[in-house]
């Protein structure tokens, strides 16, 4: 019998990149653009406020092209990926502040745009369970019956005490109702983001989460830590003393537990978050080494000879 980390190319988790290689026969690469300016936060709908980890940049990847259309944007990240990567198949990532907070025809716009590349095999699409509407579920479903299309939701947790303490200002079972509306009416990929590292947090909690994910009809979770970036609320929070960011063992020892309990077949994105823009990242200073820290967590779970789903059977 095949062994986790022989099914999962070496790893004791089901990663993202082999589920897209099955899917379309070889590696390939997100080309992340920056399509919307604000979000209802932003706006202040409903008395709602920033989000208190997002920056000004709204986890834009590429902020330095965030001002210019889309194909351009497009053939500047493309033109790089292919240098760096020789890579030569992509997926366009929607993905800075919420990219469906804008009108209908301007997203079909901006789909017909990406599309338009014939390298591009496919659209991911980030956005908030609050903003989900009749139209725009009809738009993502025309679009998947033609091309893969995938839908990331920023969920963040599945605690109403902590969805308040973030100024998310939507509830844990929104969540939920958006995740079953999107699958029922449509046939797009379906992901979730998670934020690990929340004051008060246990392990029963992350437990919890992860028995979330298997009950939900989702596809994939990307997994990021909290961390404290320069000009958000979250940052005068801890110049005050008001917040401190989980050391990297406890990190660690969450996400493994978080792994061990998930459905062996949803995919994982990543497993940390990495801030992108040089001088953003305040704390934790892990955050800051992407593949060190990544390696470091694959062996911290081989030390403990877990993998994914290990613990899964017993959530049914």
């Amino acid at each position: 019998m095949m062994n986790a980390e022989e099914k999962w190319q070496g790893l004791p988790y089901y990663p993202i990149s082999q589920f897209y290689k099955a899917r379309f026969g070889e590696r390939v690469r997100k080309i992340s653009v920056s399509v919307a300016e604000t979000c209802p936060n932003r706006e202040g709908l409903r008395g709602m406020k920033t989000c208190n980890f997002c920056d000004a940049w709204g986890s834009a990847a590429h902020p330095d092209k965030s001002g210019l259309e889309v194909r351009e944007q497009i053939l500047a990240v493309r033109d790089l990926m292919r240098r760096l990567y020789s890579a030569k198949k992509y997926l366009v990532y929607f993905q800075a502040y919420t990219t469906t907070y804008a009108k209908v025809a301007e997203l079909r716009k901006q789909f017909e745009t990406a599309f338009a590349f014939t390298d591009v095999i496919g659209a991911v699409v980030g956005t908030r369970p609050d903003c989900i509407s009749d139209a725009l579920l009809e738009l993502w479903d025309e679009y998947a019956k033609k091309h893969f299309v995938s839908v990331e939701l920023g969920v963040q947790s599945f605690s109403d005490q902590q969805l308040t303490w973030m100024r998310r200002g939507h509830s844990a079972e929104r969540s939920r109702q958006a995740i079953r509306r999107i699958r029922e009416a449509t046939s797009v990929d379906l992901g979730i983001h998670l934020m690990f590292g929340l004051p008060g947090e246990t392990d029963d909690d992350i437990i919890e989460a992860a028995r979330e994910c298997n009950s939900l009809p989702i596809d994939n979770v990307k997994i990021h830590n909290l961390h404290v970036l320069r000009n958000t609320p979250l940052a005068d929070d801890y110049s005050a003393g008001l917040f401190s960011p989980v050391d990297k063992e406890t990190y660690f020892r969450r996400c493994q537990i978080f792994l061990q309990h998930l459905n062996p077949q949803i995919a994982v994105h990543r497993l940390a978050a990495l801030s992108n823009k040089p001088g953003e990242l305040i704390a934790p200073d892990w955050t800051a080494y992407k593949m060190k820290t990544y390696q470091e967590f694959l062996g911290f779970m081989r030390e403990s000879k877990a993998y994914q789903g290990q613990l899964w059977e017993q959530n049914i």
